[in-house]
């Protein structure tokens, strides 16, 4: 007589098990709310997966999902301080090597990397 071993586990699945639909509106508020938090924290809160909540995140960049956000571009600040014990900031192009000073006027370093724009091939 051949004997088979039966499994060591069973599992039994009870209630009725459906996909939920979550409507454009809904997914873009747990989109927004994982950018503020953290995706773990806004899938655990709204019992979605993290894998499904990052497929919405990226729907939502590439507009895949007729609620999507905008791109946002910002201007950088005018003036900021120095990171770190940095004194200086080289840019070193083809043959051109410029050292611009902590503390350099920003316009005149908008107009020095301006010209350098303009001038490269």
């Amino acid at each position: 007589m051949l004997m088979v071993r039966g499994a060591a586990r069973v599992e039994v699945f009870t209630g009725t098990h459906r996909r939920r639909r979550w409507s454009p509106e809904q997914k873009a508020a747990i989109v927004a709310e994982s950018f503020e938090t953290s995706v773990g924290e806004a899938a655990g809160r709204h019992g979605v997966s993290r894998a499904q909540l990052f497929n919405w995140r990226r729907e939502a960049r590439d507009g895949d999902d007729p609620v999507s956000f905008a791109r946002v571009a910002a201007e950088p600040p005018a003036f900021a301080a120095p990171i770190g014990p940095a004194t200086s900031i080289e840019i070193l192009t083809a043959d051109i090597l410029v050292r611009i000073r902590s503390g350099a006027d920003p316009a005149l370093v908008s107009a020095i990397v301006g010209a350098l724009r303009s001038a490269a091939p």
